[in-house]
């Protein structure tokens, strides 16, 4: 059988035996017209002709949704920036602040499904407007909760979670609807700068804006007020590509969409996108983890060190760190991501496993350096800063690579879906649960020690060497993808061409090669 539904999940590594016969267009050894076995890129006209659309409304289209992007990351760590006074506004521990961004990302998780189902079949620029409008109203209302309901925070956090669940499994399939290979990998690289950047611009947001007003409420009133206008340039700028035909051949028929449960089958039996899902699972696990205890790690590493006051009951809590850590994570994810798809580019020419291994080696790389930054953190908050910000820009090299594996080993009307899969599987995973349990870990550890701020800095200190752990794991599931990766990418392409069939879980035909070309006949047909 044909197609990668039907090839087993663990198969062969680059094992193309299921896709079409010699005689099949298109491919090597074809006794047809000889093609190249990748599909022809389209230039500028071309794109041009098939989407509708021109180079520079393309280009204004990848920088609305850049935009929206940028802004959804820096609402998500604006909490994290001042973190210290909501603890002590509420009177909550380490293990209840961690609650507020597993709340949020549990019900992103939840919701990503449902809108990947949306948009696979429906017009994504509406999802879109109507998930961004409804986030940016949640997260005003957030900024109004008093003391006594800090639940309702919790509960306003998780439906923050609807916005960027319609955002962030629609938004890059739109990009992939615009552009092909090499351009595809640029614009994709110019999304997801958004990422650091937005989450610097978070702390960074969270930390004045708290200093400037005196109340850190009015840092959760800042994104809101940028969401109407996000919701305002979609609605005018963003216009819907069709799906797919930037890789169709002009004689191919467009794709259909298959159901939800075959869609997810296949995904299933795609070893690249299983095992790449696993190694962005580590990645979510990681900066899930520093994205809020970093700042509040490195005031406790301070005190420690006699070099800031300790945050008490009714003073406000000092926001340096916040704006520091701010700083390196827009610096080192602009570097990060910019590195690692230049890499990834320059060996791709030479190595068709590039990007999978420049993933792994960020991955690996990263690891130590995260270790050593807080094994110093008592000796020196200098050393801890520079082994940070060698760490995330190593970590910060995977975000664009892992967008363009899933793009091109999964088949355009199944690439919602895939993204809300591999959101779904990395905060299941990664930093839906990191944060609470990077927390739950130190209380506990904290309860074991007699109480002071060095047994407050000791505990959050081991707790956060998980990561060093997990961001190992990632880097071997990276690994395990460059096993699989030119095969599956082959299928995903001949799929879209045409040239490979996918059989249907009731398919009970076999192909039999007939002088050079394959015709399928039923089992029962043939003697055996």
């Amino acid at each position: 059988m044909s197609g990668s539904d039907t090839a087993p999940f663990l198969s062969q590594a680059d094992d193309t035996d299921d896709g079409p016969v010699p005689g099949t267009p298109g491919l090597p050894g074809s006794l047809g017209n000889s093609k190249s076995e990748d599909p022809e890129v389209p230039d500028g006209e071309g794109l041009q002709r098939i989407t509708g659309l021109s180079a520079g409304r393309s280009a204004l289209i990848v920088a609305v949704l850049c935009y929206i992007n940028l802004l959804n990351y820096m609402d998500r760590f604006t909490v994290a920036g001042v973190l210290p006074d909501i603890e002590q506004f509420f009177d909550i521990g380490d293990s209840s602040s961690g609650l507020i961004q597993t709340v949020f990302i549990s019900s992103y998780m939840v919701l990503a499904p449902v809108f990947g189902y949306l948009g696979d079949r429906y017009n994504r620029k509406y999802l879109m407007c109507g998930g961004i409008a409804f986030w940016s109203l949640v997260t005003l209302g957030s900024s109004f909760i008093p003391r006594e309901r800090f639940w309702l925070l919790l509960l306003t956090r998780g439906l923050v979670g609807v916005g960027e669940a319609s955002y962030s499994t629609i938004a890059p399939t739109l990009i992939a609807d615009l552009f092909v290979a090499d351009q595809r990998s640029r614009m994709l690289s110019v999304f997801y700068f958004a990422i650091p950047v937005g989450s610097g611009l978070g702390y960074i947001a969270g930390s004045k804006v708290k200093d400037v007003a005196g109340d850190w409420h009015w840092a959760l009133r800042v994104t809101p007020g940028l969401g109407v206008v996000a919701v305002l340039l979609l609605f005018l700028v963003v216009r819907e590509p069709p799906r797919g035909a930037v890789e169709r051949h002009s004689d191919s028929p467009p794709l259909s969409p298959t159901s939800w449960w075959a869609d997810l089958r296949a995904l299933a039996r795609n070893p690249s996108f299983i095992l790449s899902s696993l190694g962005f699972t580590a990645v979510a696990f990681v900066t899930g983890s520093l994205a809020l205890w970093a700042p509040a790690f490195l005031l406790r590493s301070r005190v420690v060190l006699g070099e800031t006051p300790p945050c008490l009951p009714g003073d406000s809590c000092s926001s340096s760190d916040s704006l520091i850590f701010g700083l390196i994570t827009c610096l080192t994810g602009v570097l990060g991501v910019g590195l690692g798809v230049e890499i990834s580019r320059r060996l791709r020419r030479s190595n068709p496993r590039a990007d999978p291994l420049v993933c792994a080696a960020g991955l690996l790389g990263s690891a130590p350096f995260l270790f050593l930054s807080l094994a110093c953190a008592r000796g020196s908050i200098v050393a801890t800063y520079i082994f940070i910000f060698i760490g995330e820009t190593l970590l910060s090299m995977n975000w664009a690579i892992v967008a363009d594996i899933l793009l091109y080993v999964v088949i355009p009307t199944r690439r919602s879906t895939a993204e809300a899969f591999q959101i779904v599987l990395s905060h299941l995973l990664g930093d839906a649960g990191s944060p609470y349990l990077i927390g739950l870990i130190s209380d506990r550890l904290r309860r074991s020690w007699p109480p002071s701020f060095l047994s407050e800095f000791r505990a959050l200190q081991f707790s956060l060497m998980l990561c060093a752990f997990v961001g190992a794991l990632g880097g071997a599931a990276f690994l395990g993808t460059a096993i699989f990766i030119e095969g599956d990418r082959r299928r995903a392409q001949l799929h879209v061409q045409g040239l490979l069939r996918e059989a249907g879980p009731t398919d009970d035909r076999i192909v039999v090669p007939q002088r050079g070309r394959s015709t399928r006949v039923p089992v029962s047909s043939v003697l055996i």
